[in-house]
């Protein structure tokens, strides 16, 4: 999320922390970590995770710890870097939820038809000649490109799946990002997509997703992919152009996918995966490995028999 420029010393004041640094060291934006940026501030609060913050783009860090601060930077100290963030994001973008069915600030392109029981919310924008189909809801500030269609109870926009666990509940990380459905995409019937944390969350031109797809918050998927039923895909994935996932597959988040990679059916993913590859299975494998791994285990029965019988 892009903010005017603030300095350190303001934004301290704002949190109640204290700051390590020039006292006019700017912060010009709030970001996740995966998707940080120079002039952008980033949270942490897990020693697990503390270099990976540090050492990442971002210029500006709210931590938990007294540590030394990285050369060019400037730190936030807080008891709580988690709420911290919270407090900075509604802060910086204020919750105003729209009253109607489609906002007086959303922008319709021509010959798109939207049609009865449809959500269109805050500055949301459509383009042209897309079909909008029942109860489809459109969050804040998302952005459909041209010749879209969007099938009947799909949601757009709904907040990041980001807790933190605390004593007695769990806090939510609030959602300030957004989606851009970008053209000539095709989303069937009861999909949900998250927006991003503080980013966004991308569908590329001309990809297609079958009923009951999710996309977690964050994720980056490029051209033409084409995305089976009942596919999950957990949030800050990058996926490339010309992917192709069959049902029930499951991604975890973090991944990385490159271009022409096909993951068949009721796999589960849980590392990156190189261009024109076809995996399989869970833990998923090369197709052919795992095709052969599965051949091996059914002979088992018969070699373990044979061993007996001698």
């Amino acid at each position: 999320m892009q903010v005017n420029p603030i300095s350190i010393s303001e934004v301290a004041g704002i949190i109640n922390a204290r700051y390590v640094g020039y006292k006019d060291h700017l912060i010009t934006g709030l970001n996740e970590i995966h998707r940080v940026k120079p002039g952008d501030i980033v949270f942490v609060d897990h020693p697990k995770y503390y270099d990976k913050a540090l050492n990442s783009a971002a210029s500006t860090i709210i931590i938990n710890k007294e540590v030394e601060c990285p050369l060019g930077k400037a730190l936030l100290i807080h008891p709580e870097p988690f709420t911290a963030f919270n407090q900075l994001t509604l802060y910086f973008q204020p919750k105003n939820y729209s009253s109607t069915s489609i906002s007086s600030t959303a922008r319709i392109g021509k010959n798109t038809t939207i049609m009865p029981g449809c959500f269109i919310g805050n500055n949301v924008v459509i383009g042209d000649t897309c079909l909008i189909h029942p109860n489809v809801v459109i969050y804040d500030n998302c952005t459909v490109g041209n010749n879209v269609t969007i099938h009947p109870n799909t949601t757009i926009g709904s907040d990041a799946f980001y807790f933190k666990k605390r004593t007695t509940f769990f806090e939510a990380l609030n959602t300030c990002g957004r989606v851009i459905i970008e053209d000539n995409v095709v989303i069937g019937a009861n999909c949900t997509v998250d927006k991003g944390v503080t980013s966004v969350t991308r569908i590329g031109k001309g990809s297609i997703l079958d009923n009951q797809v999710h996309i977690g918050h964050d994720v980056e998927i490029g051209e033409m992919c084409l995305f089976a039923a009942q596919v999950g895909i957990a949030g800050c994935c990058t996926i490339g152009n010309g992917v192709t996932m069959w049902g029930q597959v499951g991604v975890s988040s973090g991944i990385t996918i490159e271009d022409g990679a096909t993951i068949l059916a009721q796999s589960g993913l849980g590392e990156n995966i190189k261009r024109n590859t076809i995996y399989f299975g869970t833990p998923a494998a090369p197709a052919r490995d795992k095709m052969r791994e599965l051949f091996a285990t059914k002979q088992l029965p018969k070699l373990i028999k044979k061993l007996y019988e001698k």
